[in-house]
């Protein structure tokens, strides 16, 4: 152990709760106990602080309140988002009589399991047919086969703002663009397809999702309506707020259908008593990291930058090569994303853990999988020069307490983890 203090770079995994959100949800949760949906006088004060979360949320992304929904995480957000859309059209469908055309969802190769695993659950039930679209290899996806993924009965497109492993920040309001022109030009076809023709509302679609949850402390959300989307999804556990507490924004005329039945709340769409305490951690944390977002942006991309050239600066030195993952530039303030050959990552982060060095090999949703990583994997697909034995990768997340020291002790150690396994290789 290097001391006391451990030194933690795991920040896309979760962050620590900020002590101010600590502070108020305590206050909250022993004054506004009582539930939400009641009518007597506790039960409305309760009631008025869901409501006065809900319109500060809106109002940090230039949206209207009845456009929030409250959810349990990120992940519920996305199953709401992708799975609310494809029931919705089947149910309405359904409602019209006409002969059933199987809904269509593009989404990418490099997301979230959130994503990924709802899409492939639809596929296995047959309820929806999916185009998983690839990325170059700094992680961007290929607009020219998204262009030609759309067809007449794609309702939803689905990509997230950021990658969770590598960092790539993708071009969403470009994807934007392209999802407005397709819907326009279907709409002023002279002879639309007999399915279109019967469906109400299928001008609107494809509507556009993104997965914003590694955005939200660092990259554009301040006008949704400029950004293009038409859903969002987010969470508190990565903006230095309490776990358990997510968000979909969902823009007006968007019609989904909830996961499930009960209470009916959250304009019926996600029933289930909301905590009050759980829904002001998540706005307070949130309207913190709003107010924080430049100066943080700014501080860490220069401790990001430092670090990404004194880890490969290691490859000199160590007899290990080692390369980027992701875009050099064009990623999150707070992410470094490096593969290292001929020694596991799983090793490393062990060997890390026990200086008192906390990352990550990979999305921690997919952690116990025995694969290596499938975004890594996917950016090495469109490589120039393929790079073998190097689907492997170490995360290395910072976050609001990450100093620049904390670099060169993480580099020094892992330096001298990479000595003691060299005789191995």
């Amino acid at each position: 152990m290097l001391g006391k203090r451990n030194i933690y770079l795991d920040n896309a995994g979760a962050t620590r709760m900020d002590c101010r959100v600590a502070r108020k949800m305590a206050l909250v949760g022993k004054r506004f106990f009582a539930n939400p949906s009641a009518i007597h006088s506790e039960g409305v004060k309760a009631r008025n602080i869901i409501e006065e979360s809900r319109k500060k949320i809106a109002g940090l992304i230039n949206a209207h309140s009845d456009e929030i929904i409250f959810t349990g995480s990120g992940t519920e957000s996305v199953a709401l988002a992708i799975s609310g859309i494809i029931k919705n059209y089947e149910l309405r469908i359904k409602n019209e009589k006409v002969e059933y055309k199987i809904p269509h969802i593009i989404t990418s190769k490099i997301e979230h399991p959130a994503v990924l695993e709802n899409c492939k659950m639809l596929e296995e039930r047959g309820e929806a047919e999916v185009t998983y679209i690839g990325v170059d290899e700094n992680g961007i996806i290929d607009f020219k086969e998204l262009k030609e993924s759309l067809k007449e009965n794609t309702v939803l497109v689905s990509v997230m703002y950021a990658n969770n492993e590598i960092g790539t920040v993708q071009p969403i309001e470009e994807i934007a663009k392209i999802i407005r022109h397709f819907r326009k030009m279907r709409k002023i076809s002279q002879i639309p397809g007999i399915w279109e023709s019967h469906i109400p509302g299928i001008w609107e679609t494809p509507f556009f999702h993104t997965d914003a949850c590694q955005a939200m402390n660092y990259l554009f959300t301040e006008n949704i309506e400029k950004l293009g989307v038409d859903m969002l999804s987010f969470n508190s556990s990565k903006i230095y707020g309490p776990k358990g507490v997510g968000v979909l924004y969902k823009k007006r005329g968007v019609e989904i259908s909830p996961l499930y039945g009960g209470g009916g709340q959250e304009f019926g769409l996600r029933s289930g008593t909301e905590s009050v305490p759980l829904v002001v951690g998540l706005t307070e944390a949130f309207d913190i990291a709003n107010k924080i977002k430049e100066k943080e942006s700014i501080r860490l991309t220069e401790i990001r930058d430092y670090g990404i050239e004194k880890l490969l600066s290691l490859s000199k030195t160590s007899g290990y090569e080692i390369i980027l993952n992701g875009d050099k530039v064009n990623r999150l303030p707070n992410n470094i994303n490096i593969s290292i050959s001929d020694i596991s990552s799983e090793l490393l982060v062990i060997e890390l853990s026990a200086r008192g060095i906390i990352v990550s090999e990979k999305s921690a949703c997919k952690s116990n999988d025995d694969n290596n990583s499938y975004v890594v994997k996917a950016i090495r697909e469109n490589a120039e020069s393929k790079i073998l034995g190097l689907d492997n990768s170490l995360r290395i997340s910072l976050g609001r307490q990450t100093k620049k020291k904390d670099i060169d002790i993480l580099v020094r150690e892992l330096s001298r983890i990479l000595s003691k396994y060299k005789d191995w290789k």
